[in-house]
């Protein structure tokens, strides 16, 4: 398996593994409520933009992404997904490690969010050294969902 940065070509691919991932989230949160559901794919290439994004490939099938970018001081992880035939293979695991080895200089935690009743991915950040947390700001708090951390010298 290859694990590469994104590009524009893998967009639309991106789409599709976000919303066969994130359906699984929706039935195990009893929410539709959640932003990843509800994206298009002019949404997905705005973000691929504005965040860095990798891919990981399987011969030429897209089975996992994470994406990250710098908030201040927390490097923050988002849209971690493995395509759900593959789930349980460590491959969450390693990009998560990729994401967090691409840290910059100026972080000071790694920052990431999932959906409340999500125990899988809650098992796999604490088992990385994430702790639950508050919401990072103000009005940021997304309805039903965990926030956890990590000090960017524990990885």
């Amino acid at each position: 398996m290859e694990l590469t940065e994104a590009g524009p070509e893998d967009c639309p691919e991106l789409l599709v593994l976000q919303r066969c991932c994130w359906v699984q989230e929706a039935v195990l949160n009893d929410t539709l409520d959640i932003p990843a559901l509800h994206e298009t794919l002019e949404d997905v290439r705005d973000w691929t933009k504005t965040w860095s994004v990798w891919v990981l490939r399987d011969e030429h099938r897209l089975v996992g992404a994470v994406r990250a970018r710098l908030e201040g001081d927390r490097w923050e992880l988002g849209r971690l997904m493995v395509a759900p035939d593959l789930a349980g293979r460590g491959l969450g695991r390693r990009l998560l490690e990729h994401a967090e080895a691409r840290v910059p200089a100026e972080a000071r935690r790694f920052a990431l969010f999932t959906g409340a009743r999500s125990t899988r991915n809650i098992t796999l950040y604490q088992r990385a050294g994430y702790r639950l947390t508050d919401a990072p700001e103000a009005g940021g708090h997304i309805k039903g969902a965990v926030y956890l951390e990590k000090d960017v010298t524990q990885r």
